[in-house]
């Protein structure tokens, strides 16, 4: 956003540094400055980069507050002046019977609704200080109250509206709208709300929808004569929901959705009063009606004080750079660095000197030396636990001030009980040609339903950024598919893909965490058209599969029982690991392909990686090479399709020969013409190995052996060729 730094030293008069050396003092504390320009009105113009948690930080006022804090310690205090004594000081009612009437009836929505009435007024464009800075930040200009409302949230970051007050029928009642009720914005859209929707109304209708938008048909014109100042606090939660719901993000949205100061929504009514005031060259004022909703403002700004230990400050920041700043009686045990500066800790003063800067009241406990019950300031819901308290005292002393030192450890690294499967496992699938992939955590109900285990449960989530992103997953099968299809869809040809990552099962009240493993693959050599034709690929995941179980101790079977759905029919199967389901993969469905508009096969394989985690390893046995020399030995013979290879090496490994020391197919042909090998038969050639440890064999010993072979495979319906 656009920051004014003459704007800012209206509330820092004593401010005595150059706009550089204000824009790098920011930038090392976390409000950063990304570029210097001139401005038109005097002074620079920052182009800042605040992070969402500091909406705080995101106008004006609070960046002058910031600057305050920052320059309390190091310039010997700097003054900020508060709003409260000029124009956001209280305005003088005219007329105290004025009073407008105002009803919360969503208490678990809004917790505060100031509402004030402007009369007998005149609607034309900004002059003055508003037209100056407007200018300035290239803000467009619209008419003085709107402008006026806009100059509010810019100066101190509370969102205001005006309404024209002859659009309004009765009092403002601020309620959940009725399903299905429909209410025009100022963008000109009509919106059909829902029950989860807070609207401000009056007694008939609908005016905005709460702290995103206001409504077309109360909007302030050039032929307004009369006009209601709002300003409230909503549950951000609740705005958030809102403008997901209707896509709609607003400068109004965006501040409190991430928690807007409970305590500002007056002062933000007495600010645009004056404005729209002055603006207009007069009007008659009535007095502020001010609604607070108890309970919320217990759970903001009368939230209960956290205990801050100085000696866990220093302990967990270390030391700084500075003169010393600690009491004498500890220095001894502070050790100087070797560049000869002075080292020490921050000390109560110092410590108490920052929080107090930041807005925070701090209270001396009675229990332990050192220790303080702080209040924490109404604008800054992002500080929770005694944690966020030292981040913001490192934050504001400065982070270049300490020292650079390792914090004290005694002990050893230990490895976590399934360390070393995980490490097998990631070196398996990199060695077999696959990259690992992170997605997101999040997947919508759709992808939810269709990957996860009804009877396992699906987590929603409470507050979803969308609907895209509302459940957390149950499965890394929707997010291995869609990364394939985000690489196939910017022409990466073939993609091998691994992740391991958490899934979730159960429900909001008890969501359980497991471990889980993903692999996909599409393209390549391997490649096979869609439900059809060459199954290389579909082999070649269940080769990996194989390799990676082959690293545990555990007998590997497949079989292709109790498939789930998003696997085509016919082309999926299932791993196990003595005798537990250990995996499932295939080619994903005609669906899921269509869904992800891909047209080209893909296998994907889940593993349930939490079992694999608690499988010991298979550790390598060291063999003596043989010293004598092996004698290999091909049969070529025809099969019928129905025969597969697992029944034929089955077949030479029950003829129990000792000296057999492995078996491997080496050709295989088929005639489509039927002359060499008749039409659903195929001709294999297949190697063996014999090998003896103790001695050389013999030519009659492998004859034996090779008619014991020659007849188990004839067992199996083969026919030897010539």
């Amino acid at each position: 956003m656009n920051i004014l730094t003459k704007w800012i030293r209206s509330y820092l008069p004593e401010l005595d540094v150059s706009d550089a050396q204000l824009a790098e003092d920011l930038t090392l504390r976390g409000v950063a400055v990304e570029g210097i320009f001139p401005a038109g009105c005097g002074g620079s113009r920052f182009e800042m980069d605040i992070t969402t948690n500091r909406v705080d930080a995101m106008n004006h006022y609070g960046i002058a507050r910031e600057a305050a804090a920052i320059y309390s310690e190091k310039l010997g205090g700097v003054a900020l002046k508060p709003l409260t004594e000029e124009m956001g000081a209280p305005v003088e009612a005219a007329r105290e019977d004025d009073a407008f009437p105002v009803r919360i009836e969503a208490k678990d929505l809004c917790g505060r609704f100031t509402a004030r009435v402007i009369r007998d007024v005149r609607v034309k464009p900004a002059t003055g200080l508003i037209a100056e800075y407007f200018n300035a930040i290239e803000q467009k200009p619209i008419s003085g109250p709107v402008d006026a409302t806009n100059f509010g949230w810019l100066a101190m970051g509370q969102p205001t509206h005006v309404f024209d007050l002859d659009t309004i029928e009765g009092g403002i009642v601020v309620r959940r709208a009725k399903t299905g009720e429909r209410l025009r914005l100022l963008d000109g859209s009509e919106r059909v709300l829902t029950a989860d929707d807070l609207v401000i109304a009056d007694e008939k209708k609908p005016l905005s929808l709460a702290g995103v938008m206001g409504g077309w048909d109360s909007r302030v014109t050039e032929a307004t004569k009369n006009i209601l100042v709002e300003a409230a606090w909503f549950v951000p939660s609740a705005i958030r929901a809102s403008s997901r719901r209707h896509g709609l993000h607003t400068d109004a949205s965006h501040r409190f959705e991430r928690g807007a100061d409970f305590n500002a929504a007056p002062v933000g009514n007495n600010l645009v009063t004056r404005l729209v005031v002055e603006q207009a060259g007069g009007g008659v004022v009535g007095p502020m009606t001010d609604v607070v909703v108890p309970e919320l403002e217990a759970k903001t700004a009368g939230r209960d004080r956290i205990v801050l230990r100085v000696n866990e400050v220093q302990r967990i920041l270390g030391t700084t750079l500075e003169d010393a700043v600690v009491p004498p009686q500890r220095a001894d045990s502070l050790v100087a660095p070797e560049d000869g500066a002075r080292v020490s800790a921050l000390s109560d003063s110092v410590v108490e000197q920052v929080l107090t800067a930041l807005g925070c009241e701090l209270e001396a406990t009675r229990a332990v030396a050192g220790e303080y019950a702080v209040k924490l300031p109404s604008w800054r819901l992002d500080l929770e636990r005694e944690i966020d308290l030292i981040e913001e005292v490192a934050r504001v002393y400065g982070y270049n001030r300490f020292a650079d030192t390792l914090p004290a450890w005694a002990g050893a690294v230990v490895k976590l009980p399934h360390a070393e499967q995980e490490r097998v496992i990631r070196e398996t699938l990199r060695a077999l040609g696959y990259n690992e992939a992170i997605s997101s955590t999040f997947v919508s109900a759709e992808e939810a339903a269709a990957f996860g285990d009804s009877q396992a449960g699906a987590v929603a989530m409470g507050n979803p950024l969308s609907e895209e992103a509302g459940m957390l997953r149950p499965s890394l099968t929707p997010g291995m598919a869609t990364m394939v299809a985000h690489n196939l869809h910017r022409d990466v040809s073939a993609v091998r893909l691994f992740e391991m990552g958490t899934v979730f099962t159960g429900s909001t009240a008890e969501v359980r965490e497991a471990a889980g493993l993903a692999i996909g693959a599409t393209g390549g050599a391997a490649a096979s058209a869609l439900h059809g034709g060459d199954d290389a690929l579909i082999f070649e995941v269940k080769g990996a599969l194989e390799s990676l179980l082959a690293k545990f101790a555990g007998a590997v079977a497949f079989d292709t029982k109790e498939l789930p759905k998003w696997i085509a029919a016919g082309r999926g199967g299932r791993a196990l690991l003595d005798g537990k389901k250990v995996a499932v993969f295939g080619e994903l469905s005609a669906e899921e392909l269509q869904r992800r508009k891909l047209r080209q096969s893909c296998v994907v394989a889940e593993i349930a990686a939490d079992i694999l985690m608690t499988e010991p390893l298979r550790q390598p046995v060291v063999q003596e090479l043989s010293r004598f020399q092996a004698v290999e030995r091909d049969f070529s013979f025809v099969f019928p399709d129905s025969v597969r290879w697992e029944a034929i090496a089955a077949a030479v490994d029950e003829t129990k020969i000792p000296e057999l020391r492995s078996v491997r197919p080496v050709e295989i042909f088929r005639d489509a013409k039927g002359k060499a090998v008749p039409v659903g038969s195929y001709s294999l050639l297949s190697r063996v190995v014999f090998q003896s440890k103790e001695r050389t064999l013999t030519e009659e010993e492998i004859a034996a052996w090779s008619e014991k072979i020659v007849s188990a495979l004839k067992k199996l319906g083969g026919v030897q060729r010539a």
